[in-house]
């Protein structure tokens, strides 16, 4: 087969495994796991084919025409580039992960089938998105993949947790994507064309009349999609779904989409300096801000959920100083690392027998039940700190070297500025990612909690799959020497200065962090004269959706006795209660844009009650007393009606006679 044919079977054979499990999900259960599994798997190795034959060479591009629409023609289009194929690859080998390990981890769900099905058309819609030539086309993998989160998400629907966060999902980048949709038509009408080359071109060309208009515009749907500021509030609340759905949002699919877009146009949005600030400031606050996050947050998967949001913020940071090698190889790199985490982090929950939301300070006991978990989540938290020679370290590193080339005015057309804001930001952000990695290492695996009841082992495919992630994770960026060709033949190996700085702040905050716990666990188990010391007991197991719906950490109610040695109250001090909230973005959403809106809609309701529906019921009560009157003289009586005849021929002969007088 052609490459062009290999590619095309690559969205394709997940899509059809998604429409035949849906369509027998029922009534072959036996064929359910296949059908998730095998069409995935061979996606992900008919990727790796397309990507050894691309080779990292120029493009492969074939196309043919969807329809004529009498001005900008809309293609079914393929453009297979260096980054485009290692991300196709990234997102089959995630998704294969995650099938195999729901196979393990919802194996007694009754929706289960139904699940499958969404992971497959996920994933289908996102390597359409990778692979797509043609904007028009992108835009349908895009909308799809925000459907499919919605279902994913509110997959315990039962639980009103649930039901929100899917909500709050769907509509959140809702909102990013209305301006995303003009900026495309806006593009499309200067450039000619929704062909990704042909854009390319009337940008090198100069053609484009409003670049920083176009640009700022598809940035609030690279925001929404990819979780950046503002519009990142949905990520951390999409956590009530099932964890292997985390894994595969955050780290192959829907949030990377939005990365992987403007790394595609990055030409288009670096014809604007003032859209490469906005992208830099915008990076810069997203990184620092989830950060801090996230070294208050207590939920492990919440905390994950703000790593992701800061990571991606080092992406678009690369992609605001110009370096779209460096934001891509991050993603790739993220992926392997952050999909880890997440799954890890459900064989936590799975041997808790309890829930999604699981508090590390209730933990205990764990190292030792889940010694799988325990050394790959270990290599993961390694890599997201940067410590070398992980993949986080390589990829990292890039970023922080494409900051730096910027601030020193060696990259054209990027305002020093920006470089400036993501290399510092870059750095903060470093030394906050190596605290709350340790903080969260330390309480999930060396807490002090109870142990939680032993629910057996779990499945070999759950377990497996972390070993199969850890490669990447600990090996992916040594190959950076050899990946060059695929990322436009940049190199993207560590300097001196950005690796000993970036290194130094990394063990600067793990180091700092452990003395924190050492200090707080000390002092927590000093308890004052007179009192009486007591644990928590365990309680009965709960199931995912009933612990949702009951808010039930994993561990106890952690609300009503926070733990002392957390030492992310001692680092944070008096910011830890407002980074815990996140900041209290959702108040001030709520209050600038959900109350305005709410009074609004109570105002029309008002009018519409007391204004208009008194018109309406005033039209109809003037025929209703007609009505009435005119029932009442239908008496049936002759003599009546005879006399009524007579009273009105007496009434119109005095009427004419007066107005014969009065004509006279």
């Amino acid at each position: 087969m052609t490459t062009t044919t290999l590619a095309v079977l690559v969205p394709l054979l997940p899509f059809l495994g998604a429409a035949a499990g849906l369509l027998f999900g029922r009534t072959a259960p036996g064929f359910v796991r296949p059908l998730a599994v095998l069409p995935t798997l061979a996606a992900a190795v008919l990727a790796a084919i397309v990507a050894v034959r691309q080779g990292g060479g120029g493009p492969i591009d074939a196309s043919t025409q969807l329809t004529p629409t009498g001005s900008v023609p809309i293609d079914l289009a393929l453009h297979l580039d260096g980054f485009a194929v290692l991300v196709a690859v990234l997102v089959g080998v995630v998704a294969t992960c995650v099938q195999l390990y729901s196979t393990g981890y919802l194996r007694d769900d009754p929706r289960y089938p139904s699940y499958a099905a969404l992971i497959s058309l996920f994933t289908s819609a996102m390597l359409l998105v990778v692979y797509s030539g043609d904007l028009m086309v992108l835009l349908v993998g895009w909308e799809i993949m925000g459907i499919c989160s919605y279902f994913l998400v509110g997959h315990y629907w039962e639980t009103p947790e649930a039901r929100a966060a899917s909500l709050k999902a769907f509509l959140v980048t809702k909102l990013g994507d209305v301006p995303f949709l003009f900026g495309l038509f806006a593009l499309a009408a200067d450039a000619g064309t929704f062909r990704i080359t042909g854009i390319l071109g009337a940008v090198a060309g100069d053609g484009l009349d409003h670049p920083t208009l176009i640009a700022l515009l598809l940035l609030a749907g690279v925001a929404g999609k990819s979780a950046q500021f503002p519009l990142h509030t949905w990520l951390p609340d999409a956590m009530a779904g099932p964890t292997p759905v985390s894994a595969l949002i955050h780290a192959a699919t829907m949030v990377a989409a939005g990365v992987y877009f403007v790394a595609r146009l990055l030409p288009v949005f670096a014809a604007s300096a003032a859209a490469l600030t906005v992208l830099a400031v915008m990076a810069a606050v997203t990184m620092v801000g989830s950060a801090l996050a996230a070294l208050a947050q207590d939920d492990i998967k919440r905390v994950l959920a703000y790593s992701t949001i800061g990571q991606l913020g080092y992406m678009t940071g690369a992609l605001a100083v110009g370096d779209r090698g460096a934001a891509v190889f991050h993603l790739l790199s993220h992926g392997a690392f952050k999909a880890l985490l997440f799954l890890g982090a459900g064989v936590i929950i799975h041997a808790a027998g309890t829930n999604s939301l699981a508090a590390m300070s209730r933990m205990g006991g764990l190292a030792k039940r889940i010694p799988d978990a325990y050394w790959t989540m270990t290599i993961a938290l390694f890599a997201l700190a940067a410590i070398p020679p992980f993949a986080g370290f390589f990829s990292k590193e890039a970023v922080l070297v494409a900051a730096e080339h910027a601030s020193l005015g060696d990259t054209t057309g990027v305002p020093s500025g920006a470089g400036w804001t993501v290399l510092v930001a870059g750095l903060l952000t470093a030394l906050l990612t190596a605290a709350y990695a340790t903080r969260l290492w330390l309480l999930a695996f060396r807490g002090r909690g109870p142990a939680a009841p032993d629910h057996g082992k779990q499945p070999i495919a759950m377990n497996g799959v972390l070993w199969v992630l850890a490669v990447p994770s600990l090996a992916f960026g040594l190959t950076v020497g050899y990946l060059a060709d695929w990322f436009d033949g940049h190199a993207l190996t560590p300097t001196v200065t950005t690796a000993v700085l970036g290194t130094g702040v990394a063990l600067v905050g793990g180091l700092v962090t452990y003395g924190a716990w050492r200090h707080t666990t000390a002092m927590a188990a000093r308890p004052p004269i007179g009192a009486v010391a007591a644990h928590p007991g365990d309680g009965p197991a709960l199931s995912e959706a009933e612990a949702i719906a009951t808010h039930t950490p994993a561990y106890g109610d952690i609300a009503s006795a926070p733990d002392p040695a957390d030492p992310g109250r001692l680092l944070l001090g008096p910011l830890h209660r407002p980074a815990a909230a996140g900041f209290h973005l959702d108040a001030v959403y709520h209050t600038l844009f959900v109350r305005p809106v709410v009074a609004a809609a109570e105002l029309v309701r008002f009018l519409d009650r007391e204004v208009v529906d008194t018109y309406v019921r005033g039209a109809g009560a003037v025929p209703r007393l007609l009505g009435a009157g005119v029932r009442r003289a239908q008496t049936g009586n002759v003599q009546t009606y005879l006399s009524a005849l007579l009273a009105g021929s007496v009434v119109l002969a005095i009427a004419a006679v007066i107005v014969a007088a009065v004509g006279a």
